[in-house]
């Protein structure tokens, strides 16, 4: 029994693998990662090679397949689900890490998912695939699990299998020709089988719960009144006749949305919540078709099933889902764009916007990914070179060509969206704006937010009409800075909204959790364009650090006592150690250290701030003809870090008032008005005190100086950090302009940079209420599998029900979910037993949802949540987490018997009294500790909010001498290897290019033939001018070209004839130069270092000296050699030596 048996007799080897894959879903995640990677390797190449008949990129392998713009167009409903299980296989193969039970059912699922679109869309049995049909991972349980010993000979057959398959696609290359007729007999027998399967569809009319229920509500969301005859079940004939099926040609159309003219704006195929929208694709194609006969204008066609929605704008596009349908006003643009819209390729952009090479670049470069049809692009540009500058350029363009009308401005703080909006009203003023921060109702074509406001405005904004910002209200969303604040539940906006989609970023992250390139749909360390610092900096648009490094004494080995002087020690001495970081130790001796990771996190030393605040006052860069230090951020670790450093400044620097240094935090009042002041150059603040809030975003161009006072080890944020200071600012000094920034660092970030090492993984911090939620489900699921006891059960259900219930039905967010919403809403809902499996669905479902039960006081709910994990800990038999918990519960209720003078407190003093001490945690129950939950949770109010104690000390620290450490400024997260193979790729497609042709046919290169091949390159490439200097090596641009297309033979023989006259020469001679002449024409470039090598210095006939007895004639060999050389390389680097 398997979920593939649909598959089975059609597909025996891929039901193998499939199958294979299923038996391991519970017993061993990785083994089923892996044969579902194998699986999808079948199914990509059948795709691919077999159906599509797609010509092989730069790269044949599984994620340049799946990656190409015509392949994705095509798999548009599964392209995510084979990226997921691409990465999976990769994981499980290589170890990278170990996967959950939960992904291992997950992985199984999307593969199913991949199978039945296969099946449905793309093979000669189309009727086969089970729609509407869930992954039964009941059946997966049955399977035995996988031995330690065979997963290792997996990884070994997975190596084996990827060798295999490049040698079986390099074979397949050959005899393609010998299977075009094969190829196109399958895909006949394919469009057949579609044709016929289409017409078998054509009579599902059973809409009538769907459309009542749901699509009749989110179709009046958007506008639809639906009052008239005419908007349902609409007549349409010409159809395809199919006897027995529809045999006079007509049929209904569940609904048409209408003009105002009275043309077709869009049609509406309903059905049922239990099948996928996708099923009714065909009969609503035939539909659009009769409609456009009959009024001349097609319509656009939505597939739904209430549930999900799919959108098809016209015949030449794929289908995509959308989160909901389009307004009147929407669809008229979408049709009116039909005609209107132009070529985004070769249309003008305003260089007084955006006027530089690599702006103009980067927005040519999304322009033709827009054009090929990908909805999604990254900009990767160094901070300081104007990513918004080129957005508005952009966003001009795709105006004036017909392709945006509205577009969204997203950023994740209101600085930033302040600042993006004055950039928008300078640089577009005919083109209303408006920051929806401050101006909420205001209409415009460009709409700036951050994204709370607008996850708030998308619920709560309405107009006459329905909902305001509906899915299809934005043409274009920007995300500014899109390595930070998109995921997790803002990724819900990008969902939400069906426009095209930009990010903008300096240093995109690449982990499996938070993937810059996986949420825009790209190919992994490939960006729609990039410019690194490196490259700004060397063409003069920005500057670069100088890096000065400290080695603080104590941040680097701690504070001993026995180190101290003896009047330090009286100090130390004198220390209350009874508080430290926010707990009592009365019992606690005088600590004889303070190890190196605490300092600065529990003890703040005097001398350590006044030496770093004096390096930076003396060596600082200055303005005013040398009077005052220029403008400076200095990075602390926290809030009472930066205030500590504020007060040492103001101590040391008392003449300079106390408004020069100012702490701009989050927690700061008036903070946006301190940044306004430090933006502008002679107004103080003059140094800014930061904890995380002018790291990113924040454009200062006037930025002299940074202070590195904390440790960071994201790559991102460190390099957000130096781009701080990396803008030009002409004329700053008195006699000249920025050319560099100064990087004091103490905390050691330059180095461990200067490694380039890799990103750590960043965390994402899960809300209190979803924790809450998915232990509660756990604990249910855990009572089901041990029969534990049912009023605890009933508790919780009684909890995770009104949760359920409390969620906004008609909240955007809520939308996606809403059968789950449905089926446990109620406690009836969760009385079916409920598996760990189940629960964890449920929980990433539902629990993050926002919901009106989720209104505790936040210090019950962490109680609740230490008391919920005890009892899952007891249930799953989790010692280490019981012991943690009980702990926890014991200490509080150690401390609210010291509160007894509270009366409420006072009136539990029993309860308190049994779970402080020991004797009531023998033989406990889960009763029992829900019995404490209740009793205590009301109470851990009146505990004390501990603040944590920093020691304020003036020890003697050791500054170190100030280090220059380079820093490599290559950006983060891009692949130089996939860059050269694209490089390769376009070389060796293009052989007729001009320059190209002077090469191997050994014509001289002019300077501007290498610049204007360096231009293409680069941007076919999407990589830099740095990165192809890397890719071309030392010898240059024209020698790597020709290494790749070779030397023409008759040109390489014509240089030699030129020297060494071939009728003078003997039969040694001769088959000597034959082998020269071999090797030029194949590997286009020969150093004459390559005479002594092999095969050359094989036998003594064949060297060269020997050849050619006579010096000059040897000379000549060289000189040819170097000619060649020299051809392609027009700097004149070529090597001259002679034998002499």
């Amino acid at each position: 029994m398997s979920n593939f048996r649909f598959i089975r007799q059609q597909w025996p080897e891929l039901f193998d693998t499939c199958q294979r894959a299923e038996s391991y879903a519970l017993s061993d995640p990785d083994s089923a990662a892996f044969h579902a990677r194998v699986a999808v390797e079948k199914v990509v190449e059948y795709l691919f090679v077999d159906v599509f008949g797609l010509p092989e990129g730069y790269r044949s392998d599984l994620s340049a397949r799946m990656n190409d713009p015509a392949f994705k167009n095509r798999t548009n409903a599964i392209n995510n689900q084979l990226n997921l299980l691409r990465r999976r296989g990769n994981d499980a193969a290589h170890g990278n890490r170990r996967l959950s039970r939960q992904e291992g059912v997950a992985t199984l699922r999307d593969l199913f998912d991949v199978i039945i679109w296969t099946v449905k869309h793309q093979s000669t049995f189309p009727e086969a695939a089970p729609l509407g049909t869930a992954f039964d991972v009941s059946i997966a349980q049955k399977r035995a699990p996988l031995g330690p010993a065979e997963l290792a000979k997996l990884a070994k057959r997975f190596t084996e299998q990827q060798e295999a398959s490049r040698r079986e696609i390099a074979e397949r290359d050959e005899k393609l020709s010998a299977l075009e007729e094969e190829l196109k007999e399958l895909r006949k027998q394919i469009a057949a089988a579609k044709a016929a399967d289409a017409a078998a569809d054509t009579h599902d009319y059973r809409e009538n719960e769907t459309r009542a229920a749901l699509i009749d509500e989110q179709l009046r969301d958007a506008g639809w009144a639906l009052d008239e005859p005419q908007d349902r079940e609409y007549p349409v004939d010409g159809l395809p006749i199919t006897p027995g099926t529809n045999a006079t040609g007509t049929g209904r159309v569940d609904y048409v949305l209408w003009g105002a003219d009275g043309l077709p704006l869009g049609i509406v195929e309903a059905k049922r919540s239990s099948l996928d929208p996708s099923a009714g694709e065909r009969q609503a194609t035939l539909y659009a078709n009769s409609l456009d006969a009959k009024f001349g204008q097609r319509p656009v066609i939505f597939l739904s099933n209430g549930d999900r929605h799919l959108l098809i704008e016209d015949p030449d596009t794929p289908a995509r889902e959308v989160a909901g349908f389009f307004t009147r006003g929407e669809l008229e643009t979408m049709i009116r764009r039909r005609t209107l819209r132009s070529p985004l390729s070769g249309a003008p952009v305003d260089p007084a916007i955006a006027g530089r090479p690599y702006q103009q670049r980067a927005i040519a470069k999304v322009g033709a990914h827009f054009d090929q049809k990908q909805r999604r692009a990254l900009l990767v540009m160094a901070t300081g070179t104007g990513k918004t500058r080129t957005t508005i350029a952009l966003v001009k363009q795709l105006m004036e060509q017909g392709w945006a009308k509205r577009v969204l401005f997203l950023a994740d703080r209101a600085a930033l969206v302040k600042q993006a909006h004055r950039a928008f009203s300078s640089l577009l003023p005919d083109v209303a704006s408006v920051n929806l921060t401050v101006d909420k109702e205001t209409e415009a074509r460009v709409y700036l937010s951050t994204y709370p406001t607008m996850l708030n405005l998308v619920d709560a904004a309405r107009n006459t009409t329905g909902r305001r910002f509906g899915p299809g209200f934005f043409d274009l969303v920007v995300i500014d800075e899109a390595h930070r604040s998109v995921y997790q539940k803002y990724g819900a906006l990008f969902d939400w909204f069906d426009g095209l989609l930009l990010g903008l970023t300096a240093t995109p992250v690449d982990d499996i959790a938070r993937s810059t390139f996986r949420l825009f749909n790209i190919e992994d360390g490939v960006p729609t364009d990039l410019y690194t610092l490196d490259e700004a900096i060397a063409e003069g648009y920005l500057v670069g650090p100088e890096n000065h490094v400290y080695d603080l004494g104590f941040h680097r080995k701690g504070i001993r006592y026995d180190d101290l002087p003896e009047d330090e020690k009286e100090k130390w001495e004198e220390i209350d150690w009874e508080r430290v970081d926010g707990e009592e130790h009365p019992e606690t001796e005088m600590p004889t250290e303070v190890e190196a990771p605490r300092v600065f996190r529990s003890l703040f030393n005097a001398d350590t701030a006044d030496k770093v605040l004096a390096e930076l006052m003396q060596h600082g860069f200055t303005v005013s003809g040398g009077d005052r230090i220029g403008k400076t951020i200095v990075f602390a670790m926290n809030q009472r870090h930066a205030q500590f450093l504020k007060e040492r400044f103001d101590a040391q620097y008392p003449h300079l008032g106390g408004d020069f240094a100012q702490v701009i935090t989050s927690h700061s009042a008036y903070a946006q008005t301190l940044i306004d002041s430090f933006s502008q150059p002679e107004k103080a603040p003059h140094i800014a005190i930061s904890v995380d809030m002018l790291d990113t975003g924040i454009d200062v161009p006037e930025v002299l100086n940074l202070v590195l006072f904390k440790q960071v080890f994201s790559k991102t944020k460190f390099w957000q950090m130096i781009g701080r200071g990396t803008r030009l600012s002409p004329g700053i000094f008195s006699d000249g302009d920025k050319t560099a920034f100064r990087v004091f660092d103490v905390c050691g970030n330059v180095e461990y940079f200067s490694q380039d090492p890799a990103d750590r993984t960043v965390s994402v911090q899960v809300p209190l209420s979803q924790r809450l939620f998915t232990v509660r489900a756990r604990l249910v699921a855990g009572i089901d599998a041990t029969a534990g006891d049912d009023t605890v059960r009933a508790d919780a259900v009684d909890w995770l029900s009104g949760f359920v219930a409390g969620v906004p039905a008609d909240s955007f967010l809520a939308r996606p979910h809403r059968r789950l919403l449905d089926a446990y809403s109620s406690p009836e809902g969760w009385d079916a037993p409920l598996t760990a499996l189940t629960a964890d669905d449920i929980s990433s479902a539902l629990g993050a949802l926002p919901s009106s039960a989720a209104t505790d006081d936040e210090q019950a709910k962490r109680f609740d949540l230490v008391v919920l994990q005890r009892e899952l800990a007891q249930l799953e038999n989790d010692d280490a987490l019981a012991a943690r918990t009980r702990t926890v519960m014991q200490s509080v209720a150690a401390q609210l018997l010291e509160k007894q003078t509270i009366p409420q407190v006072a009136a539990a003093a029993e309860l308190l009294q049994e779970v402080a001490g020991d004797d009531w945690w023998e033989d406990i129950t889960l009763p029992m500790l829900e019995r404490a939950r209740r009793g205590m949770r009301s109470l851990v109010q009146f505990l004390d909010r501990k603040k944590r104690s920093i020691i304020i000390t003036d020890f003697e620290d050791d500054l170190g001498e100030s280090r220059s450490v380079d820093l490599p400024l290559a950006t983060a997260g891009v692949d130089q290897k996939r860059f050269r193979e694209k490089v390769t790729a376009y070389i060796r497609e293009h052989r007729d290019h001009v320059a190209i042709q002077r090469l191997r046919r050994n014509m001289p290169l002019t300077e501007t033939d290498l610049e204007e091949l360096e231009r293409i390159l680069v941007e076919q490439g999407e990589g830099t001018p740095e990165a192809l200097a890397a890719v071309s090596g030392e010898r240059g641009l024209g020698i790597f070209v020709r290494s790749l297309v070779g030397l023409d033979r008759a040109a390489a023989e014509a240089a030699f004839a030129e020297k060494i006259a071939p009728g003078g020469l003997n039969a040694t001679q001769l088959e000597f130069l034959t082998m020269v002449i071999d090797e030029l024409t194949r590997r286009g470039e020969m150093t004459p270092d390559r005479l002594f090598q092999s095969p050359y210095e094989d036998k003594s006939t064949t060297r060269i000296d020997y050849v050619f007895p006579r010096e000059q004639d040897a000379d000549a060999v060289i000189t040819v050699l170097h000619d060649i050389e020299r051809a392609a390389n027009p700097s004149g680097t070529a090597d001259e030596r002679s034998l002499a």
